[in-house]
């Protein structure tokens, strides 16, 4: 089911992206049979041999997801019906997997908007207990399934995400000043990379680097776009005079994010929340320190090869952002320890994982 890969350019965009060609190249006898809501896709992974793609044009998600999907299901007999994101059908025969990108709204049910809360409440349980399998980015999403959702542990298992291996390959000085020109970044800066709505914590990071980021002659660089509720925080850039020290890119391609991450100081990223975020991967794989957040996925994700600070304090924030600049053999360590941790993580072993809880969910139906 890959009806959102006309959604922005965020976290799932980029997982699914990555995992369907990993899927597809697999040594498998299995066959796949893409399902777009856009014509427009027809021919991204080719048709004929193992893999077909099929458009199933639809006025609403809801019809997309309850009616055309089962119809198109039943009539090709599919074993397993398998969605990257959040839905599957209800009224469908065949086994169904589903991924679950973090329940946050769970977690923090006051970051969510009433029409969201009503999804939360009626249709995602019923996901759930639907599913024959779930895939859960994490540990700490896999828990968090377990605990609000009931899902015995059984039908729940961790796959984490990969990296693409151009994160871990050195950008070519020409093109790092290529970048640093066409996006106008400062000479030294560190990086927020990632939408920005509340479980991101942005107003606590604005505030945090406005005590010592200017004192350190080192600007903040605003790689992503604001998605919801953040507006009093995004006004702080003003509040504390912070206009000529921020700046603001808007969405990076993942094409240029390894010049990114190779010519900042460090990534920012101290989260309310995040499941198994890809930022800090990416910046451990391209040699990019990171200070994040001392619990959840972050904490999980880094594993002891980052600088772990207390999101809900600022002092904390602030204090992490210094010590990363000024403590250089903490810097030296963390680099060598991202790398290697980042090695962990691959597209290949993903996808593999993957197809292994989608025949476990097709041998539970026999």
């Amino acid at each position: 089911m890959l009806r959102h890969l006309d959604q922005h350019g965020g976290g799932v965009l980029v997982y699914t992206r990555n995992l369907v060609p990993h899927l597809l190249n697999l040594d498998t006898e299995h066959e796949f049979v893409l399902m777009y809501r856009n014509a427009s896709h027809l021919g991204s992974y080719g048709n004929g041999g193992r893999v077909r793609e099929v458009a199933l044009p639809a006025p609403s998600v809801v019809l997309w997801d309850q009616i055309v999907v089962p119809h198109l299901a039943r009539r090709e007999k599919v074993d397993v019906l398998f969605n990257p994101k959040y839905s599957i059908p209800l009224a469908v025969r065949c086994p169904t997997v589903f991924v679950c990108h973090g329940l946050p709204w769970y977690v923090e049910p006051r970051w969510s908007r009433w029409t969201d809360r009503l999804s939360h409440r009626y249709l995602i349980p019923r996901y759930a207990a639907k599913a024959s399998r779930i895939v859960a980015v994490s540990n700490t999403t896999r828990d968090h399934v377990i605990g609000y959702l009931g899902v015995e542990e059984r039908r729940v298992a961790t796959v984490y995400l990969g990296i693409v291996e151009a994160f871990a390959e050195r950008v070519p000085p020409e093109r790092l000043n290529e970048v640093r020109h066409c996006y106008g970044l400062p000479e030294r800066f560190f990086l927020y990379c990632g939408q920005i709505y509340p479980p991101k914590n942005f107003g606590r990071l604005l505030q945090a680097y406005g005590r010592v980021g200017p004192e350190l002659g080192i600007s903040l660089v605003v790689a992503g776009e604001h998605r919801l509720r953040c507006e009093q925080e995004l006004a702080l850039v003003d509040t504390l005079n912070l206009a000529r020290w921020v700046v603001p890119v808007g969405w990076v391609d993942h094409g240029t994010l390894p010049a990114f991450y190779q010519l900042a100081e460090a990534l920012l990223l101290p989260s309310l929340y995040e499941a198994c975020p890809s930022p800090p991967l990416e910046a451990m794989a391209s040699g990019c320190p990171v200070v994040t957040a001392n619990r959840y996925g972050t904490q999980e994700i880094v594993n002891g090869a980052g600088l772990l600070v207390d999101p809900e304090d600022v002092d904390s924030i602030a204090a992490g952002i210094t010590q990363i600049v000024n403590d250089r053999e903490l810097r030296r360590k963390l680099v060598a320890a991202g790398r290697h941790r980042a090695r962990q993580f691959t597209w290949e072993a993903c996808a593999g994982r993957t197809l292994g809880v989608l025949e476990a969910a097709a041998q539970s139906s026999r």
